[in-house]
């Protein structure tokens, strides 16, 4: 359910879903959750009096935490002036711009004013960000090679009643960046995880994109090399749905290559610099598109976003089973081969594995 308390005030008010409601006309600062599964709880009552175990000892310390510090909680005590509010216990996931510093939401902005600490994928990159922001939260670091300990030492923090919010050097947490792991560690602890959109890459190569499209499958970043890379390729082509993917500057050329490879006579929208100054968006033939990157040197620097358009839903009735374990019989066993033969094609997986092997010789390779 949604949350609000009151009216907001004039000049310092967060906009609407913030979840935090700064100055309002009585003088008050009051603190409300804006998570789904959040409680109201009225102006008389108590916090304790919503949530689970863990949230309300967390929210107990929170509040003789605010009281001491002279900050606002669900105790209905002012604000000083320039003090930014508190917000509820919790793990807040924070989009920041991709590019453009003015695509910071007003949410994002009021999120991160008023969080106890910040947790950063690089700590220099969010530093830069609250200082042109000018917040001067705590920051401290998570990425890919100490998400899991630093998972525990924000879960401790939550139960000392902060407020922490996970951003990453550009875009949405979690999304293709470290992050998941944090998320799923502090909801099986019980504590809300409250998301804060706002700007994305995929999104916005999407929208720009113009390739209509029942369906997306976001690949991410496909692997970088070998059979793994082979295996995703066609899984990705076998479906009908359009394709979205990130890739870095010096794997562009590779990967429009091999994406030629496996799909086909399709087109790609290939998006890169979004929403900075060299922002460039052009739609050509899979066929083409290396040789377009190659015409301008500046066409592979920056980070991209593919958009594959997806194929007939006909086309996809009509994969042939041999052509498929052949490809696969290049890198797979034959048990492999068949069995992800079986999976792409819909046909019988015995049948395809007594196919294999006698594509294979019945040499078992």
């Amino acid at each position: 359910m949604g949350c609000r308390a009151g009216e907001a005030g004039e000049a310092g008010a967060a906009g609407p879903g913030t979840g935090i409601v700064a100055g309002s006309r009585s003088g008050v600062t009051t603190v409300v959750g804006a998570n789904p599964g959040c409680e109201v709880v009225s102006g008389g009552g108590s916090a304790e009096n919503a949530g689970g175990a863990a949230i309300r000892a967390a929210r107990r310390i929170a509040l003789k935490r605010a009281g001491s510090e002279g900050k606002s909680g669900d105790s209905g005590s002012p604000v000083p002036a320039g003090q930014a509010p508190t917000l509820p216990v919790g793990l807040y996931v924070v989009a920041t711009p991709i590019g453009n510093l003015g695509d910071i939401t007003a949410r994002a902005r009021a999120t991160l004013a008023a969080c106890d600490v910040v947790a950063a994928e690089d700590t220099r990159v969010a530093k830069s960000l609250l200082a042109h922001l000018g917040i001067g939260a705590r920051v401290i670091a998570l990425h890919e090679h100490n998400e899991r300990s630093a998972a525990e030492g924000i879960v401790a923090l939550l139960r000392e009643g902060r407020s922490v919010a996970l951003t990453s050097d550009a875009g949405t947490p979690a999304v293709s960046d470290p992050g998941a792991l944090l998320v799923d560690r502090v909801r099986a602890e019980g504590f809300p995880v409250v998301p804060v959109p706002g700007p994305s890459a995929l999104t916005a190569a999407l929208s720009a994109s113009g390739i209509a499209a029942d369906g997306v499958v976001f690949a991410g970043f496909l692997p970088t090399k070998g059979a793994e890379r082979k295996r995703r390729l066609a899984q990705l082509a076998a479906g009908p749905w359009a394709i979205a993917l990130f890739e870095s500057p010096h794997r562009i050329e590779a990967t429009l290559a091999d994406l030629f490879a496996a799909l086909g006579e399709r087109d790609a929208v290939v998006c890169r610099e979004l929403t900075k100054l060299f922002e460039t968006i052009e739609r050509v033939p899979l066929a083409r598109a290396v040789e377009w990157v190659r015409a301008d040197a500046n066409r592979s620097r920056g980070e991209f976003v593919v958009v594959v358009e997806g194929r007939p839903v006909e086309a996809a009735t009509t994969v042939d089973p041999k052509r498929v374990l052949e490809v696969l019989l290049a890198e797979l066993s034959v048990k492999q081969a068949s069995a992800l033969a079986a999976k792409i094609t819909g046909a019988n997986r015995s049948d395809l594995y007594r196919m294999a092997l006698a594509m294979a010789g019945e040499s078992g390779a």
